[in-house]
């Protein structure tokens, strides 16, 4: 019989970057970046160190730390520019997964509004108007 020592403590949401704290906007970067080093990952595979070296014009300890893993101090930017390097062609694909996050800040505006801290209040009052006619 197991002992409650062995049991997880950890409750999860279903997405490890949601478990981290990230939110919405950092964890669609993070997503982006670990989905395109897959990709330069994947396509590296068959050139040594040596042959990356010349194709993605960096030193050899750069090479080394980018096929370890070590891409933190990388930008989106410089890990696309590899990917061009590679030959690697790059399509985005962009869906709105988390509307209920959208339509909070949306609500916390006109809250903010109607407190009078936006510089716009006036307008935002105006367009909320409008909304509580559309809907009935």
């Amino acid at each position: 019989m197991k002992s409650g020592a062995d049991k997880p403590t950890n409750v999860t949401l279903g997405n490890v970057l949601d478990d981290l704290g990230f939110s919405p906007e950092q964890a669609a970067a993070l997503r982006f970046k670990a989905q395109l080093y897959q990709a330069i990952l994947k396509y590296s595979e068959k050139y040594s160190q040596k042959e990356l070296q010349t194709i993605l014009g960096e030193p050899q300890p750069r090479v080394s730390e980018l096929l370890n893993g070590k891409i933190a101090n990388k930008s989106i930017d410089k890990l696309l520019y590899y990917a061009g390097r590679l030959g690697i062609e790059t399509r985005a694909k962009f869906v709105q997964a988390h509307k209920d996050i959208v339509r909070s800040k949306i609500e916390e505006g006109y809250a903010a509004a109607q407190r009078g801290e936006l510089i716009d209040a006036d307008e935002v009052r105006v367009r909320m108007a409008g909304r509580k006619r559309a809907r009935g």
